[in-house]
């Protein structure tokens, strides 16, 4: 939250601040939605049940808001919220999240862009479930990141596998045999454990390309 004041932030956390041991469910599936969280420190990871298996929805990092069906009234949760590392939020039902956000406008502002940003990685979701190869799927999340990053050079990606894992749909290993090859292809590079796209546009050709390949598989078949 770093759009409130320090004395505002330590404020509201004395009155509703919450903490959780890393793997600890902050509320499970199905469970009715009463507050909404802010992350103050730490990393959440966001779960669906599909059928007898559990998928990866996202990971969140401190300042993101996650519970947010708890704004609307008779709401249950549609996904698992666990600590992914020791955790502390802001737990704030309707009533208070509307007076911050009332007060605060630049927070309402971020939050609001946050929720944005949740639509288009859900539309990049249902893109990723509709391309058969795998490293597709990761290629056309890196474009969408690396085009969001900016500049004409390389760009640098903060994201871990296990992130990358949640956002395309694969497992941790999937993603790891696939960032490998494009590595080896000098498509992306590993640096200080953040991943360097040196070339958007060649990877937007590979993109293509490898359309093309999946497109000429498809009309033989």
């Amino acid at each position: 939250m770093d759009d409130l004041a320090e004395g505002q932030r330590t404020k509201l956390f004395e009155r509703f601040g919450r903490t959780f041991e890393a793997g600890t469910p902050v509320y499970s599936e199905g469970d009715a939605a009463h507050e909404c969280y802010l992350i103050e420190e730490g990393r959440v990871r966001l779960v669906k049940r599909i059928r007898s298996s559990e998928r990866s929805l996202t990971v969140l990092r401190p300042g993101e808001l996650f519970g947010e069906d708890a704004l609307l009234d008779g709401a249950a949760r549609g996904a698992t919220a666990v600590a992914l590392t020791d955790l502390s939020v802001l737990a704030l039902d309707r009533q208070t999240f509307a007076v911050l956000l009332s007060g605060n406008p630049q927070v309402a502002e971020r939050l609001v862009g946050q929720l944005v940003r949740r639509l288009r990685d859900a539309e990049e979701q249902l893109e990723n479930a509709m391309l058969r190869d795998h490293p597709s799927r990761i290629i056309n999340t890196l474009l969408r990141l690396g085009t969001a990053a900016g500049g004409d050079g390389p760009v640098s990606l903060d994201i871990s596998p296990l992130e990358l894992s949640s956002r395309v749909g694969l497992d941790v290993d999937a993603v790891k045999r696939a960032v490998q090859q494009l590595r080896d292809g000098g498509y992306l590079r590993i640096v200080e454990e953040r991943i360097v796209l040196p070339d958007l546009d060649a990877l937007r050709r590979l993109y293509d390309l490898l359309g093309m390949k999946e497109e000429v598989r498809g009309g033989v078949s």
